[in-house]
């Protein structure tokens, strides 16, 4: 689905291990030309640009770390709905307030990304 389309994702990236997870889960997609890495502070911003770009995307990706949503709310706000949103600790990732997470964590999440976008 990503080869010739606009995929973007943006990414919670809060003060726990799961928001941290879903960043570089995130990050991770974006090395591996999965989608592009869309800045979410620009878009909660309200910068111009950056909405109409956002707004522009064929299919945006949301990544939150735990139920509150900051990632897929930020979007709403601009009236952009996420075609896809993973949250982290719907995987069985229990939240923290420690930064740390184990790669295996981050994996789980780009695997789910990666079904999403094939059905």
């Amino acid at each position: 689905m990503c080869g010739s389309s606009d995929v973007r994702v943006v990414a919670c990236s809060g003060s726990s291990n799961v928001g941290q997870i879903a960043n570089q889960a995130a990050i991770k997609l974006a090395k591996e030309n999965v989608c592009g890495f869309f800045c979410l502070a620009g878009v909660g911003g309200h910068i111009k640009g950056m909405v109409r770009s956002a707004k522009e995307a064929d299919l945006m990706i949301a990544i939150d770390g735990c139920p509150v949503q900051c990632a897929a709310k930020t979007l709403q706000h601009v009236e952009i709905e996420p075609a896809i949103q993973i949250i982290v600790t719907e995987l069985g990732i229990e939240k923290s307030h420690e930064f740390t997470y184990c790669e295996e964590e981050c994996l789980k999440v780009v695997e789910m990304v990666r079904k999403e976008l094939a059905t």
